[in-house]
């Protein structure tokens, strides 16, 4: 008689037993029950294993002299997890040998089964002292239903504890499929849906899921425009979406920096030219509850802007004190700024312009950019070109990361988990904030080597990296790979600093010398990569 087991699937890798009783448990955990112990019937499988049931015969019943058989008699188990079982059982067994008022009982089984267990003195001194302190809190009014109820909880315990294919894991078919959809997710170079995945057909998404066009002229795309922003009369150097998604900003060295509203069918109007600045604007930040901006420049003060009013608020520092970027913590009221001048440092203040913390002095190196996670956990900064420092502003701790060319530029993603650094060497490199990482990942394809070029994280779960570059083009890499995806031309010089909207997984933006500033929207191309 042949005992190999009945194979599904067009590659034969799914055995056909456990493949039913997944789909039971998933019919269970989705309480419809009665389809469940349908097919159970009509197939002969059962969602759980004999000896499971067994077991749970006897907890049910607190027969735990043959429970404690049962788990002995079960080859499959290892010795750690035998161990862990037993105590669990000992531990509901003395429990109710103290709710039933038979201490006697419940010392012999704490001093003869639970020891022997050999679980660690502490861990049995805790369970006495955990359940003798019970006993002294009235544990004997317990009734009848409270016990059965302690039992079931000991059974989802064991459930947990105990290996296939004596017990199933939970939720196993789900996570199965969802282990398939997220495999499918992660070799798509182009996804950006917001939507869930559908099982009806394999996931594929085309070019037309990012921003990769833009228009001189207003032209309705997908329900969206997407324009040329012509306003700055000299180079645009800068550029950020608010964190909410309804705002733009960007500077120039024309010295103004403008605030754009960004309208609800996409299109962007002028809000606010702030024009207080004397020298070109090369840094904007948005205070988190995106209420308030901050610019900057390499020979500029700090300036702190009402983003509603578009009036100037306050201006950090003195004349002589410079500034090359800027950040914000979470709370949208303390600020950090790093100065271009060697000693001068870092300075922390509060939107008021109380300064609450410096780091400078004579071995205090120039500071050529530097960010605040969202977390407000780490304050990273560029230091000596070549160096980047993280550190944590809570412990104090820091960790230095070094490289080996020069850093233009810095950025963080929008989990706090991950940094990217623009090199003068035409590489973009991804180090992970926790510091686990020996090596970066790596980006090339972009042009970069006498100018200041930015890069941001964007897209859905910041799966995309976005980079300016020295010939003109706007680069896009999917994270997972090295070279790009997407290399997208209209600007017609340098473009220095690209943003995309948190809100908006498929508007990106970008800065460039040729004094614009392209909103880039999907393709009308809808083919599949």
């Amino acid at each position: 008689m042949d005992s190999r087991p009945t194979m599904l699937g067009p590659k034969g890798l799914i055995k056909k037993h456990e493949f039913v009783r997944t789909i039971i448990q998933c019919l269970y955990s989705l309480d419809y029950k009665k389809s469940a112990v349908s097919l159970e019937l009509e197939s002969g499988i059962s969602c759980k294993s004999m000896d499971f049931g067994l077991l749970e015969s006897h907890i049910l019943n607190g027969n735990w002299d043959a429970c404690i058989d049962t788990l002995y008699g079960l080859n499959e188990l290892t010795d750690e997890t035998r161990a862990s079982a037993l105590f669990l059982v000992c531990r509901q067994r003395l429990l109710e040998c103290l709710i039933h008022g038979d201490d006697s009982s419940a010392l012999s089984v704490l001093r003869k089964q639970v020891s022997a267990l050999h679980m660690g003195r502490e861990k049995v001194h805790d369970l006495a002292f955990g359940l003798f302190s019970l006993k002294e809190m009235g544990l004997g009014k317990v009734d009848g239903e409270v016990i059965i109820e302690l039992r079931k909880k000991l059974l989802s315990e064991m459930e947990k504890l105990l290996p296939p294919p004596l017990t199933l894991p939970e939720r196993r078919l789900e996570h199965l499929v969802e282990m398939a959809v997220s495999g499918q997710i992660d070799s798509c170079m182009y996804h950006n849906l917001v939507d869930p995945v559908s099982l009806y057909e394999d996931h594929r998404c085309g070019r037309d899921q990012i921003p990769t066009e833009t228009t001189q002229l207003y032209i309705l795309l997908l329900d969206t425009l997407f324009q040329i922003l012509t306003d700055h009369k000299n180079e645009v150097w800068f550029v950020q979406f608010s964190n909410n998604g309804e705002y733009l900003a960007s500077s120039s060295s024309d010295c103004t920096a403008i605030i754009w509203k960004v309208l609800e069918d996409g299109k962007l109007t002028l809000k606010h030219t702030l024009r207080s600045h004397h020298n070109p604007v090369s840094f904007v930040s948005w205070s988190p509850d995106d209420t308030m901006l901050l610019t900057c420049g390499n020979a500029e003060v700090l300036k702190l802007w009402d983003v509603e009013s578009g009036t100037c608020k306050h201006t950090f520092g003195s004349h002589g004190f410079t500034v090359s970027s800027c950040a914000w913590f979470p709370d949208s009221k303390r600020l950090v700024c790093g100065s271009s001048d060697a000693e001068k440092g870092i300075y922390m203040w509060d939107h008021e312009g109380n300064e609450i913390k410096a780091w400078k002095g004579t071995r205090m190196p120039k500071v050529l950019d530097l960010a605040v996670t969202p977390d407000g956990e780490n304050l990273i900064s560029i230091f000596f070109d070549k160096e980047i420092r993280i550190l944590n502003v809570t412990t104090n701790a820091e960790r230095v990361i070094s490289e080996k060319h020069s850093i233009t530029s810095l950025s963080v993603s929008g989990d706090s988990k991950f940094l990217i650094v623009n090199l003068s060497s035409q590489e973009i490199h991804m180090w992970d904030v926790d510091g686990k990482w020996v090596k970066p990942m790596k980006y090339t394809g972009h042009k970069q080597e006498k100018y200041v070029i930015r890069s941001c994280f964007g897209g859905l779960n910041s799966t995309f990296i976005a980079s300016g570059s020295e010939n003109s083009q706007v680069y896009i890499w999917n994270r997972r790979s090295p070279t790009p995806i997407e290399v997208l031309s209209g600007h017609k010089m340098t473009v220095n600093c690209v943003s995309w909207n948190r809100k908006r997984p498929q508007m990106l933006a970008s800065a460039s010398d040729d004094q614009t500033i392209r909103i880039w929207g999907p393709s009308f191309s809808k083919k599949t990569a």
